[in-house]
């Protein structure tokens, strides 16, 4: 099977891509500059930019399937502001669709995110909802996921609460404990994805994927940083946030702050889908184990 992976140069894109080429697929990964990254052996590349519509539409020639997996962090503010949210996810989509239907690919696997709607809380929420719509409307074989945050050799989401959290002593937005996430390691993720564009069991399938444990910020940090947790006020942190949102280079804002006010857990983990069983995928505290 021919596999197109829309930003497969990225975290996830590589490991998929790596796992999709010793399924023995044949994989192009299409990335705005795919010669700046370490790819898998044996893959052919594009360039384009899915904000360009011309400049991806060539590349959907002759592939059975399309994996989208294009995504600014919600982690951090957009360089562009939250309009760039979407540009990238919803005007990316919309383009991607655009493309396969123009080629006749059979199957495209979008990824969104858990909580996506068009009227949700934050920019990027609310992007991915719309995505969603674009997608679900399209005369494609889809398939959706919607995972919690995802970890792994190369991701962000540990970095990231390294940056949040200094050693020692750690101020956190309500001492780390309003905000519950479900992570998933990237080495148990890609078989999901692989298989859905694999098999059409999954088609009209919309998944919400989690890991094997639902943990706080706080537990998050502890693991992570081993510091000693100080609890700052969440309307404190808003203001803060909020405020620091509007200096150059300051890389939090008032969306950040929304999303630790709601929890990125599933509502009902649909691993067994895929045939996993949640008591044997990795723990981030494994992860951690075994590459600190």
């Amino acid at each position: 099977m021919n596999v197109l992976v829309v930003g497969g140069s990225g975290f996830i894109g590589t490991n998929l891509s790596e796992t999709l080429t010793e399924r023995g697929h044949e994989v192009t990964i299409l990335s705005r500059e795919p010669e700046r990254e370490p790819l898998p052996a044996g893959v052919e590349t594009a360039r384009g930019d899915v904000t360009a519509y011309d400049s991806i539409e060539g590349a959907f020639a002759e592939q059975d399937a399309v994996v989208y997996l294009v995504a600014l962090s919600p982690l951090f503010k957009p360089k562009g502001g939250n309009d760039q949210h979407f540009a990238v996810h919803t005007e990316g989509a919309r383009n991607v669709v655009r493309a396969a239907e123009e080629h006749g690919v059979d199957r495209l696997v979008h990824m969104s995110a858990l909580g996506a709607d068009p009227n949700g809380p934050t920019a990027y929420i609310r992007a991915k909802g719309e995505a969603e719509d674009v997608v679900t409307s399209s005369e494609l074989d889809w398939v959706i996921f919607r995972p919690s945050v995802v970890f792994g050799e190369g991701g962000e989401f540990v970095s990231f609460t390294k940056k949040l959290t200094p050693p020692g002593v750690a101020p956190l937005p309500g001492g780390g404990k309003k905000t519950n996430f479900q992570p998933i390691w990237v080495g148990d993720l890609v078989p999901m994805l692989a298989a859905a564009a694999e098999d059409d069991e999954h088609v009209g399938e919309t998944y919400e994927i989690g890991g094997p444990e639902v943990l706080t910020l706080r537990d998050i940090a502890k693991m992570v940083r081993g510091s000693v947790i100080v609890p700052v006020p969440m309307g404190l942190a808003g203001v803060g946030m909020k405020l620091g949102g509007a200096i150059p280079g300051f890389p939090m804002g008032g969306d950040q702050y929304r999303s630790l006010q709601f929890d990125n857990t599933t509502s009902d983990n649909d691993v067994a889908a895929f045939g996993v069983d949640p008591a044997d995928m990795t723990r981030l505290s494994e992860y951690l184990d075994r590459t600190t």
